[in-house]
């Protein structure tokens, strides 16, 4: 970690202010990018609506990081806190809106948006009932459940006539392979920016092999605002509940970057800076549904580069907000977005599930103790989540709320694992495994 170079409430230099909020703004903007465009593409939008979706991600990302500056009342952590679309929420929006349709998915979003409120005033039992080894699982369920999609649209797209082909194949990996090495050898925004570079270097190929379409630009206009209710609003309960169990995951996401950011000045987030910051998730997620987003979380990577940089002034990060805002206002920059090929957004986005796979083993390994209990219901979780996801038509029996709710693995996994954890005695800790010899119960 980085010596502190500036603290919380410290006020940098315009002159390194805005290039500080520009490396956020880097860091963070194919992460918010990435949701919208693949639930369109899993939806089979057309470009104006996808422009749309993106539009709305931008600016309200931007609205919801300047509260978290910002605070507005109890809404707001006052830290360097970096909001972007919840790619958390993915699986279980596509699911939803192919099983009803997209004004119900939003509608889901705004109705269980209560849940995170409702945990923000309850912090302390939070922990409790997601403590590291449900929320390692959770993480881990998170990044399997999405690979699947990453490879499809790395290989252009599920249904594509050529679904496989190597132009596809190709460009994602372009981009894999550009991202895996700046990432690793790459300093500086080389480093930070090592997706968006191998996502410059697979469009530059997608459009010089034809691969590209640009005249949805030129019917994009280039100042507007966000309408309320763009794709309609429904509320049916199955969906709803679904979502709840969503937002309590993003919640406990949120704890921990909130917790990260304050790492650099040597302290824990106070019970004030929690609860506002979990506010400002649940109610920022609330509006955006209203106006056509999908809900907002913590960004990692964004509390990972205060660590990385020193830089924890929150007047930094609220530059990277106001950005946001304004590249939300200009449907031409969305619709630039929007012209993404499937296979450059698998490609980035297969190392991003990867690496959200990868954070729930690190999460199970450093704050997990591995015994023979533990390893029970990791298993256990992990197989059912993953079953009901890669296996649907097991559920095809149930009634429509039945199969929304249990056909998230994200879902079953999740409460699989907290209703073990709460109903299982804690094991003798003699019965930890022995990971470094022959992974037997000692």
């Amino acid at each position: 970690m980085s010596r502190l170079v500036y603290g919380i409430d410290d006020r940098p230099p315009l002159s390194q202010t805005l290039p500080l909020g520009v490396q956020h703004l880097v860091a963070m903007l194919l992460g918010n990018i990435t949701p919208p465009l693949v639930i369109a593409l899993a939806l089979g939008l057309g470009s104006s609506d996808t422009t749309l979706l993106i539009q709305t991600a931008l600016v309200m990302a931007g609205l919801a990081t300047c509260v978290q500056s910002y605070p507005i009342g109890p809404v707001g952590a006052r830290l360097p806190i970096v909001m972007g679309t919840s790619v958390v929420f993915m699986g279980t929006i596509i699911v939803i809106a192919r099983q009803y349709n997209l004004a119900t998915a939003f509608g889901a979003c705004l109705a269980a948006a209560v849940v995170e409120v409702a945990m923000a005033m309850g912090i302390g039992r939070v922990q409790k009932v997601f403590p590291p080894l449900v929320s390692s699982i959770v993480v881990i369920l998170i990044g399997l459940t999405l690979i699947p999609i990453g490879m499809d649209y790395a290989a252009g797209g599920q249904g594509a006539p050529d679904y496989g082909a190597p132009r596809h194949l190709g460009v994602a990996a372009l981009v894999l392979v550009v991202s895996l090495l700046l990432n690793r050898f790459g300093r500086g925004l080389w480093h930070h920016g090592s997706i968006l570079i191998g996502v410059t270097c697979g469009y530059g190929l997608a459009i010089a092999t034809s691969q590209v379409d640009f005249s949805s630009i030129g019917a994009a206009r280039w100042a507007a605002l966000p309408r309320p209710y763009p794709f309609g609003l429904e509320l049916h309960w199955g969906p709803i509940l679904v979502m709840a169990v969503v937002y309590a995951v993003s919640a406990v996401e949120t704890v921990g970057d909130l917790t990260a950011v304050v790492a650099p000045v040597g302290r824990e987030p106070t019970r004030v800076e929690l609860r506002g910051g979990l506010l400002a998730d649940g109610v920022m997620s609330s509006i955006a549904a209203v106006f056509g987003g999908f809900p907002n979380t913590s960004y990692s990577q964004n509390a990972g580069l205060v660590s990385f940089t020193g830089v924890a002034s929150r007047h930094v990060t609220a530059v990277s907000g106001v950005l946001l805002v304004i590249l939300g206002l200009v449907p031409k920059v969305s619709a630039v977005f929007a012209t993404l090929p499937p296979s450059v957004i698998g490609g980035a986005g297969l190392i991003m599930f990867a690496m959200i796979f990868s954070s729930g083993v690190v999460i199970l390994h450093r704050q997990v103790e591995l015994t023979q209990r533990n390893l029970v219901i990791l298993a256990v979780a992990i197989a059912l989540g993953l079953g009901v996801e890669l296996r649907p038509d097991a559920l095809s029996g149930l009634p429509d709320w039945g199969r929304t709710f249990a056909g998230s693995g994200l879902v079953v996994g999740a409460l699989s694992a907290a209703v073990m954890n709460a109903v299982f005695p804690e094991d003798p800790a003699a019965t930890r495994v022995s990971s470094a010899r022959d992974g037997f119960v000692e």
